[in-house]
């Protein structure tokens, strides 16, 4: 096994950790922050759900995983160490971007980063010409779908269920709300994983190649099962380490919800990761999840949300593309003269 292999292999599961240690927290934020679940039992949850999803959706349909391994090319006219240290200098920079923003406590996304290292560092590579536009189109559509689906769901389904259960009695309607909620946040859980999990494994296979253990079919990799097992392994070792802060900042800081809130969040938002995931739509989960938590939010009145950690977050977010790409192309260039 090459050198450069076993750095490959190893930023990936570092990068996969972090994923279930900074963004698999925001599956599970407001089951928590509405006290449905306590954060230990949540954790819990989350491990077990983000590993199905990532073994058990990746089986069924790895169109996420496609459209990762084609977004850009590391093929430096050939030369495949150039490729492999171009990758892992991506991989590297994510790494670095993610524990900055669980530093600060800042909900920002693992896959807006993922797409960035990889661009930044290929285009240290090739240039403008290393981007596949067509599946780069498909990271700006899951951008505006999950923003207006996530948003745009959590307002009209809390509208329906204030308009449902406006003659339920209140203790009534919690008790129905808990049960829908911590079902809706292991399913929260389980996408997380069927996203995230699937976007990772297509950089892993990736590494794969580079190094002449894989080979593509079609327009993608078939996934070995061990592969599947071990990325779904390690985000759910991740995700165990915990994620208070995270938690905090989404579900609690943001928007004060009470349980039927906490429903139509996290609803709302498993509706827009599954139809992603089902269409191979790369899709942020965190931008899925706070979008709807602010939509619910805003349901009530413009004021009962938290715009200035609104703000903070979209700052994150616009911030990842040009921040994190940035810092992969001048690590690719960095790293191949090195190396």
């Amino acid at each position: 096994m090459s050198i450069a292999l076993i750095v490959t292999v190893t930023l990936v599961m570092g990068v996969i950790f972090v994923n279930g240690w900074t963004d698999a927290p925001n599956a599970i934020a407001t089951a928590v922050s509405t006290r449905v679940l306590k954060p230990n039992t949540a954790i819990g949850i989350a491990v077990v759900m983000n590993f199905l999803g990532a073994l058990v959706m990746t089986a069924f349909n790895a169109q996420v995983a496609e459209t990762i391994s084609n977004i850009v090319s590391f093929d430096a006219g050939g030369d495949l160490r150039a490729s492999q240290v171009a990758l892992a200098a991506s991989l590297f920079s994510i790494v670095v971007w993610a524990v900055a923003a669980w530093y600060f406590g800042i909900p920002t996304s693992e896959s807006h980063a993922l797409i960035a290292g990889l661009t930044g560092s290929a285009m240290a590579l090739g240039g403008l010409g290393a981007v596949n536009g067509q599946e780069w189109l498909k990271v700006l559509i899951g951008l505006v779908v999950s923003t207006a689906m996530g948003f745009g769901g959590g307002y009209l389904i809390t509208k329906a269920i204030v308009a449902i259960f406006k003659n339920v009695p209140r203790p009534k309607a919690n008790k129905f709300f808990t049960i829908g909620q911590a079902f809706a946040a292991a399913a929260n859980a389980f996408l997380h994983g069927a996203q995230d999990g699937q976007k990772f494994m297509g950089v892993f296979m990736l590494g794969l190649f580079y190094n002449n253990l894989a080979e593509k079919t079609g327009n993608g990799f078939t996934i070995p099962l061990w592969v599947m097992a071990l990325c779904s392994l390690t985000m759910g070792f991740g995700t165990s380490v915990g994620g208070m802060k995270i938690i905090k900042s989404v579900g609690m800081d943001m928007v004060k919800l009470e349980k039927y809130q906490g429903f139509s969040a996290d609803l709302s938002a498993a509706i827009c990761l599954f139809l992603a995931s089902l269409f191979g739509i790369p899709v942020s989960t965190t931008h899925t999840k706070t979008t709807a938590i602010m939509g619910v939010g805003a349901s009530r009145r413009l004021s009962s949300v938290d715009w200035r950690i609104v703000k903070e977050m979209i700052f994150a977010w616009v911030m990842t593309f040009p921040g994190c790409g940035l810092i992969a192309y001048v690590m690719a260039k960095l790293f191949v003269a090195i190396f």
